[in-house]
């Protein structure tokens, strides 16, 4: 997988930007098939910081209907990635 495959977006809710201010701690919304590793390695990668630890967790789509049409939204995974101590948290969150 490529890096940007494994990491999709950033998630900034404010609960995700909480965390990232208080807990040095990242939320994304990362590929349903990566693993740890590759969260990690993608991080790494991209914003050039050190990963102490990544949890992740994973969410079933929602039922959505429109009138008398229904579906389901896809299945989606979150993962939590809290940097090394010293290292500058990247401020993708400012508006």
């Amino acid at each position: 997988m490529k890096l940007h495959d494994i990491i999709q977006r950033p998630l900034v809710t404010e609960k995700g930007v909480d965390k990232k201010d208080k807990e040095r701690t990242l939320c994304f919304q990362v590929a349903l098939g990566a693993n740890k590793t590759q969260v990690k390695a993608a991080v790494e990668k991209l914003f050039k910081v050190k990963v102490s630890e990544v949890r992740t967790a994973t969410f079933d789509g929602k039922l959505r209907r429109r009138g008398k049409f229904a579906g389901y939204r896809s299945d989606w995974k979150k993962a939590y990635v809290r940097l090394k101590a010293g290292e500058k948290v990247p401020e993708f969150a400012e508006i």
